[in-house]
């Protein structure tokens, strides 16, 4: 049996369920919705591997929604196509397989320090999780703000051109601000469910 509802949150590369965002949404839920249970699995930077551990936590919980931050609004895209849930995306990798230049090589995690070696071979199954094009537009809502200085926010603009896109000036790669999206954010979510 499937435990009570839960918000799936998926945190970036190199990042964990102890970043901002993640933590802000956790005590937002907390206060404001304690009925929806916060799910945040710390993912492996290797994406086969994540994906996996993505599809378990949705297998293992009734997810309303999920809530995607870099490289986890790329994956938030996929599981949406696949399940048929919301999902908002915060500053998203559009093409996260075409970053040889800043993924290739050694990567530490912001939060543990583990050091991982990505490949060539790692860049090639991030591809095959591409969206394109979305069935489901509506389903989506996007946060991007033009000052993120690590993913081009036009990349998301183009992609996500027909869903819920808001394009914030200013900011950066962690979205300044998170915190005060967020009733607009479940807002979303649960309008859809």
């Amino acid at each position: 049996m499937l435990d009570a509802t839960a918000l799936l949150y998926i945190h970036g590369f190199n990042s964990s369920p102890g970043s901002d965002k993640a933590r802000q949404t956790k005590e937002w839920l907390a206060l404001n919705h304690p009925e929806i249970m916060f799910v945040c699995p710390f993912l492996s930077p290797f994406p086969l591997l994540a994906m996996a551990e993505l599809e378990a936590a949705m297998a293992a919980q009734q997810v309303m929604g999920l809530v995607g931050s870099s490289m986890g609004g790329f994956y938030a895209t996929w599981l949406a196509e696949k399940y048929g849930r919301p999902a908002v995306l915060v500053n998203p990798a559009v093409a996260p397989w075409q970053g040889r230049d800043y993924l290739l090589g050694d990567q530490e995690n912001y939060h543990t320090g583990e050091v991982h070696r990505i490949e060539q071979k790692h860049l090639d199954q991030l591809e095959q999780f591409e969206v394109a094009p979305l069935s489901e537009p509506s389903q989506l809502m996007v946060l991007v703000q033009t000052g993120d200085e690590v993913l081009d926010y036009r990349q998301a603009e183009s992609k996500y051109i027909d869903c819920e896109l808001m394009i914030e000036q200013g900011g950066d790669h962690g979205f300044q601000n998170y915190e005060n999206h967020l009733l607009n954010i479940m807002k979303f979510l649960m309008g859809k469910n």
